[in-house]
């Protein structure tokens, strides 16, 4: 069994979206996750001489599923989505919950329910590729606006990708991270993590680099939507951070009115 590819493709840019696919050499299966637009998977994967098996939807959202009909037409892929978007998800074949595993060539996939930007998010964690594709729970820097779920659902979610190991390669799904940025700062203006991460994040996207996939260890120590049960962050908030989903409620209420 040998790695795994990760490409990333952009797509969508009104909303700066971008999809990701994953290749297993060996069995030749090929995923697609959340492709919102079926043009630039089908160009990549006839570019790389890829056939696409899989699509893996982490939520039912039109600029994460639009392009999942074309996809199935062109490929016979099998789609895989979450059993609570089964009548949300376009061609959906195969239903998934939390606790679910599955596999791509061999190597496992983990389904982590995580649901709050919308009720039945699912993220897709593979332990042997130390790779998270999380949709819009988790942004470097941010996370999703809260369309569906609660305060509770959606601390509750980000306290689970949380918990992954720090060398997890954060696969999110908009290149939001200059924006998602200014807000922290806007927060925490001194805090030296936030600071340095300023430096490269701003040099990357002058550059025109994306800075997705980021760093899970990087994000636990200055992403403040991971962060809502430290003191220090509550009290800027004016919250107790022994309510965690208050302050996490407070903080993403900021960040809707932030520009």
């Amino acid at each position: 069994m040998g790695a795994l590819s990760v490409i990333r493709l952009a797509i969508l840019p009104d909303s700066a979206n971008y999809t990701f696919l994953i290749h297993d050499a060996a069995s030749g299966q090929t995923a697609v996750v959340d492709p919102g637009d079926a043009g630039p998977v089908q160009e990549e994967c006839q570019r790389r001489g890829w056939r696409l098996t899989h699509i893996w939807n982490t939520h039912h959202h039109h600029d994460h599923v639009g392009g999942n009909l074309a996809l199935k037409a062109a490929t016979g892929c099998t789609v895989i989505g979450s059993a609570v978007d089964a009548g949300r998800i376009p061609g959906l074949d195969r239903t998934v919950a939390d606790g679910d595993c599955f596999d791509i060539g061999g190597h496992p996939v983990q389904v982590l329910g995580v649901s709050g930007h919308t009720i039945g998010h699912i993220a897709f964690y593979l332990p042997d590729a130390a790779a998270l594709f999380c949709g819009d729970t988790l942004f470097s820097l941010g996370c999703g606006r809260m369309f569906e779920g609660s305060p509770q659902q959606f601390w509750q979610a980000l306290s689970r990708l949380r918990a992954l190991p720090d060398d997890t390669l954060v696969y999110c799904a908009h290149e939001y991270t200059e924006s998602n940025l200014r807000f922290a700062l806007s927060i925490e203006p001194d805090h030296p993590v936030l600071k340095q991460r300023a430096l490269v994040i701003t040099a990357l996207r002058y550059q025109g680099v994306p800075t997705v996939p980021c760093l899970l260890g990087e994000e636990k120590a200055s992403n403040p939507f991971l962060r809502v049960d430290q003191p220090e962050l509550a009290a800027l908030l004016g919250r107790d951070a022994g309510d965690p989903a208050a302050v996490f409620a407070e903080l993403r209420r900021r960040k809707d009115g932030f520009s």
